[in-house]
C-alpha cells in the first residue's frame, strides 16, 4: 500500500461503506497538545487507519500509530527516548447517542455537528495516552544518584550547653 495523505476529518459512515484505508504520515508540528508534552518540535508519526462495518453493522475505525518521541525523565531530568506504538479500535457515536450498545472491544469516538470525526485529535489522544504518566529511565541507565546532593559547605556549630542540664542538677540536689 502506498503512503497517502491522512485526512484531518473523516466521515466514518462513508469511509466504512467504501472500506477506505489510509497509510501515511502526520507531521508532529500539527499536534499542539502533544508538542507540549514532548521535547522535540519536529518528527513524523506513521499512521494506518482502516474503516469498515463489522458483523453487527457497526462502523469500525481501527489502526495503528507509531513514532519516536523524547520526553524528560522524571527521576534525573535527562532526555528519555520513547518508541510509541499504539493500536486503536473505535466506533463512532453521535453527539447525543447512547454508547451502551457498543461492544467492549470498541472505544467510542464522538461525531461533530457535521457527522465527522477529527482524525488528528484522535491520533493525538492515542499518543498522549501511550506516554507513561511518570516517564523514567530504567534504574540501570538513569543518571540519578541516590546520594544526597550538597550545594555548599555548612559551618560547624559551636557546642552549646544543653539547657536541660540545669534540671539534672536540680534533680540531683533534691
Amino acid at each position: 500500500m502506498q503512503k497517502v495523505k491522512i485526512p484531518i476529518t473523516l466521515h466514518p459512515g462513508k469511509a466504512a461503506q467504501h472500506r477506505l484505508s489510509y497509510d501515511g504520515i502526520v507531521q508532529l508540528e500539527k499536534l499542539t497538545r502533544l508538542r507540549e508534552v514532548i521535547q522535540e518540535e519536529v518528527g513524523e508519526i506513521a499512521v494506518k487507519i482502516h474503516c469498515k462495518n463489522d458483523e453487527q453493522g457497526l462502523v469500525v475505525i481501527s489502526g495503528n500509530l507509531s513514532t519516536h518521541v523524547t520526553v524528560t525523565c522524571q527521576r534525573c531530568n535527562g532526555d528519555l527516548g520513547l518508541d510509541l506504538d499504539q493500536d486503536f479500535v473505535y466506533s463512532p457515536v453521535g453527539l447525543d447517542a447512547e454508547s451502551d450498545d457498543l461492544p467492549e472491544v470498541y472505544d467510542e469516538v464522538a461525531l461533530d455537528e457535521n457527522g465527522e470525526i477529527d482524525v488528528f485529535e484522535l491520533i493525538e489522544d492515542e499518543l498522549l495516552l501511550a506516554i507513561p504518566l511518570v516517564p523514567t529511565h530504567n534504574e540501570a541507565s538513569c543518571s540519578y544518584s541516590a546520594k544526597p546532593a550538597s550545594f555548599g559547605v555548612l559551618k560547624a556549630e559551636d557546642d552549646k550547653p544543653n539547657p536541660f542540664d540545669i534540671l539534672k542538677q536540680l534533680k540531683k540536689d533534691s
